[in-house]
């Protein structure tokens, strides 16, 4: 069972670490919004990061956008660096949760994991990077099962909604779920909507490295997993689909990836039928097509090169047309993303969350946190390194994710 206790030397029942970058900002919004949900209604917190000067400048921010003065007083700040493992000692130390929104993960990632294992800290990221998350498993997994610790992954929009949603779906569905296929679209409103470029500096570096992601799956030696029913059937690189009436590409994130571990761990813990599992993106029409070609060409050949990721990382706006910014998307834009799964026999199960993406990530990261610390005998039997489905199959997160706006229904 997953340790959750506050004590004199672990005063925090969550340290956000990273809190004055981009999403990390939105973060402790939404803890400070939701601290009553603590267990017994108390959630004892701190911020964390490199600069006390920022740390306490977002904590100010935030007792302004929600008119909660007392924030620029309660909510102690700690001073920690990837760079000082000793600096991030202390801070695990005194945390029973640490979220890390320090990305990208593949650079910042592990020293914080190898912190939390060491010092008895579970942790929980927002990665979509799936070669840190599974580089994670593959070398920490025994050693956070030892220390009792919960290291789980992906717990933003990449990839709660389609980890989670695939149980969601098999629990509904009357029989035995064979596969599953999810269809994300992204529609702006009237002020346009951008990505922050962390996550295009993800992919950039992501696409660099796909020959040692391929490698490192090789050192699990995993066997394949069986296939209930018909084959799931690949579909092609650019098709028009007729779910989402739009042309569609294969969904290039962390869902396919995380929603397999997920399967695998629940064939091998608890002798599950394994869920086999499709993920698309819609793109728009024809202009949309001829902007990605264009841009696709241009990404293949620059990030092949050194001087090429430079320029890809350096121009984030230009390369891919406005879609990623440094500057991220401002408070006033917003987003409706809709993640739809098809199932072969056609019954359709949408998730819907309206607002930013940068909303969704910080709900579902906080709401995981919580249900760790309200419903820690519902978890795995022993610590580890975990994917959302695989850390929360038992546990009510659903339900707390649709009282808070990302919902789950069959429609």
């Amino acid at each position: 069972m997953a340790r959750i206790e506050t004590s004199s030397s672990r005063p925090y029942h969550l340290v956000i670490f990273g809190a004055s970058g981009f999403t990390g900002q939105f973060v402790v919004e939404e803890v400070a919004r939701t601290a009553s949900e603590g267990p017994k209604g108390n959630l004892k917190w701190a911020v964390a990061g490199r600069s006390k000067q920022k740390l306490e400048k977002v904590l100010e921010q935030a007792a302004g956008v929600l008119s909660k003065p007392e924030l620029r007083t309660e909510v102690d700040v700690i001073v920690a660096d990837v760079g000082e493992p000793d600096s991030l000692a202390a801070m695990c130390k005194q945390a029973v949760i640490v979220l890390n929104c320090v990305g990208p993960y593949r650079f910042y990632g592990e020293p914080v994991v190898k912190a939390c294992v060491e010092n008895g800290a579970h942790h929980i990221d927002i990665s979509g990077e799936p070669q840190f998350l599974e580089g994670m498993q593959l070398n920490y997994n025994s050693q956070a099962a030892d220390k009792g610790v919960y290291i789980i992954g992906s717990c933003g929009f990449d990839s709660i909604p389609a980890d989670m949603g695939v149980l969601y779906t098999r629990d509904q569905f009357k029989g035995t779920l064979s596969a599953v296929e999810s269809f994300l679209t992204v529609n702006s409103g009237p002020e346009g909507g951008c990505i922050h470029d962390g996550t295009w500096q993800s992919a950039v570096h992501g696409f660099a490295d796909s020959q040692k992601l391929q490698s490192l799956r090789r050192k699990f030696n995993h066997k394949p997993l069986p296939t209930v029913g018909s084959r799931l059937r690949r579909r092609g690189s650019l098709f028009f689909s007729s779910e989402i009436q739009q042309y569609t590409v294969p969904f290039m994130g962390s869902d396919p990836s995380v929603v397999k571990r997920t399967q695998r761990f629940l064939v091998e813990e608890h002798q599950a039928s394994p869920v086999q599992y499709g993920a698309y993106a819609g793109i728009g029409g024809v202009g949309s097509i001829i902007k990605l070609m264009f841009a696709g060409m241009m990404f293949w050949f620059l990030v092949k090169f050194s001087f090429g990721r430079n320029l890809l990382i350096k121009h984030p706006e230009f390369f891919s047309f406005g879609v990623f910014s440094k500057a991220g998307p401002t408070r006033n834009i917003k987003l409706i993303k809709i993640k739809s799964f098809i199932l072969p026999v056609c019954l359709l199960w949408r998730g819907l969350h309206r607002g930013c993406g940068y909303v969704a990530t910080p709900i579902a990261m906080v709401q995981a946190a919580l249900t760790i610390l309200n419903e820690p005998t519902a978890l795995p039997k022993k610590g580890g390194v975990y994917t959302p489905g695989a850390a929360f199959a038992k546990t009510t997160l659903i339900d707390r994710l649709n009282k808070h706006g990302i919902q789950f229904s069959v429609i």
